[in-house]
């Protein structure tokens, strides 16, 4: 299954979106490792929707994570 059916990031203008070229999700990850980023699908399936912030470090993750887990508890 190509990521482009999965994809949960609503930045489609984004270069790196999996609907804008044909390598699938490789030009998305090259870019959050660059810049030391997690992917937005990882924030969105915790349920940080992708238009919040503009934040995706791992700290941000992180924290998100925690809260969730925090939440569930």
């Amino acid at each position: 299954m190509s990521c482009e059916k999965f994809c949960t990031c609503i930045s489609e203008t984004c270069p790196h979106h999996p609907r804008n070229h044909n390598n699938q999700c490789t030009a998305c990850i090259e870019k959050s490792l660059r810049n030391h980023e997690i992917p937005i699908c990882f924030f969105n399936d915790i349920g940080k929707g992708s238009s919040v912030d503009s934040s995706y470090t791992f700290l941000k993750f992180a924290e998100k994570v925690m809260s969730v887990e925090k939440d569930s508890h």
